[in-house]
């Protein structure tokens, strides 16, 4: 549910009006589990064991909620919603990433003035720590970029606020403060790491600097030296949120709650998240697409005929191989994240020949996948998309496509890490069963 409160009319900062809305969704919590804390969500099945936990309800997650019909939604607001609704930079259409921050953490849409004070925010708190350059500038060429992210964001562990203040005994209840200001410095702190490793790997020459008037798409843009393209900016705004979070059941998302109710700091917390992240059932998706999309093209050429591009289909999936970019483990309807970077490129990139390969895909695909009978939705997902819009512009490093992913998934991880320190989340110990055990189970039962 969307957090529901009155406006006070006065400009707040993000942590003032947290603190307003802590209280208030601690008695909410209370009189939900109070109402309905003894009732089942449903039946488990032995399979749903066996198959990855797949569907089985065992977790909250405030920040968004992914209806197998419609797709995301956060905090109960669609993606056009979002697009609508949120505030936007000076002269742009997408929303901004801080905007959806703030409402991943408040369940509000926030004002212009809101925004560009959270701008301004991360801005400030943007630089690493020395070691820390030092420990990527060390890191070879050849370590996968996502190693680095991960190193480096561990690292960050150093400064936290959160261990510093558990060390000396801060009360519980008041867990969430540090907890905040160290995922506000996470946040903020991604840019420079994701810049600092893309011209290390990529050859691409110094950073510049932070620049604190500029919202935090334009600076990540710009230390990925793409600054200077406004249509790649826009690209950032729409990739980072929606990118942002999928609910709590992904790895990523997981990951960070459950290493975060151990009380590891968040620093700790989102390294787990995106050592999730690097695995190919995950994050590596696009990239996966982006290589199965290129030779494709290399074979069939370009503006090959449906029939070519529905041989070449078939092909990979007599040679027991998937279509990469196509089905989901919640979704049964095209993915609206893959809708939105659509209408992105048909409006800046309708005549790009990859772009037309992929909607060209998306009309022939589904129908050989019913008729394979491959997939439950043979619908395409985000990744379907993303690679094509970025190399479009110039970012063809797909070995670094995951780290963006990374910086965007820090959003949604982070809105939940603050929540659920604020509302005394305990540590997370599901039971587990040997195969051995659940045989002796049933046996006894019958």
């Amino acid at each position: 549910r969307s957090l529901r409160f009155a406006s006070t009319g006065k400009q707040q900062n993000l942590k003032e009006r947290l603190a307003e809305l802590i209280p208030v969704e601690l008695e909410h919590v209370k009189a939900v589990r109070a109402e309905h804390g003894k009732k089942a969500f449903g039946p488990v099945v032995v399979d749903q064991l066996y198959g990855g936990m797949r569907g089985l309800p065992a977790l909250i997650w405030e920040g968004s909620v992914l209806d197998p019909e419609e797709g995301i939604r956060f905090r109960g607001k669609s993606i056009p919603e979002c697009q609508e609704l949120l505030p936007k930079a000076p002269g742009g259409n997408e929303p901004l990433p801080e905007a959806l921050f703030w409402l991943l953490v408040t369940g509000e849409v926030p004002t212009q003035e809101q925004v560009t004070a959270l701008s301004k925010d991360w801005a400030a708190r943007a630089a690493i720590p020395e070691f820390v350059e030092e420990l990527l500038d060390r890191c070879p060429p050849t370590l996968h970029p996502m190693s680095q992210f991960s190193l480096a964001v561990t690292a960050l562990n150093h400064d936290s606020n959160f261990a510093k203040a558990y060390q000396q005994g801060i009360s519980k209840k008041d867990y969430w403060g540090p907890v905040f200001e160290d995922c506000m410095d996470l946040i903020a702190k991604l840019p420079n790491i994701a810049g600092r490793i893309f011209r290390n790997v990529y050859g691409k020459g110094k950073l510049p600097a932070i620049d604190a008037n500029k919202d935090y798409s334009w600076n990540l843009a710009t230390l990925l030296g793409f600054g200077e393209n406004p249509a790649f900016v826009e690209l950032m705004r729409l990739y980072i949120t929606i990118h942002s979070d999928h609910e709590g059941g992904n790895v990523s998302a997981h990951t960070g709650k459950l290493v975060g109710s151990a009380l590891s700091d968040p620093f700790l917390a989102f390294a787990a998240s995106l050592n999730g992240l690097a695995g190919p059932l995950h994050g590596l998706a696009n990239q996966e697409v982006l290589i199965w999309l290129r030779r494709m093209q290399s074979k069939i050429g370009e503006n090959a005929s449906d029939e070519a591009v529905r041989e070449y289909v078939w092909s990979t999936l007599k040679s027991g191989q998937v279509v990469p970019g196509y089905g989901h483990a919640v979704l049964r309807k095209t993915d609206p994240r893959y809708t939105a970077q659509r209408e992105f490129a048909l409006k800046h990139l309708p005549n790009d020949p990859m772009f037309k390969l992929v909607g060209q895909i998306y009309n022939i695909v589904p129908g050989i996948l019913l008729e394979a009978g491959k997939a439950k939705n043979p619908w395409p997902n985000v990744d379907a998309h993303s690679g094509v819009l970025l190399t479009h512009y110039g970012l063809t490093q797909m070995n670094f496509y995951t780290v963006l992913f990374g910086v965007s998934r820090a959003f949604g991880v982070a809105a939940q890490l603050i929540w659920d320190r604020a509302l005394g989340a305990p540590l997370e110990r599901p039971k587990s069963y040997s195969t051995g055990a659940i045989e002796k189970m049933f046996k006894d039962k019958n």
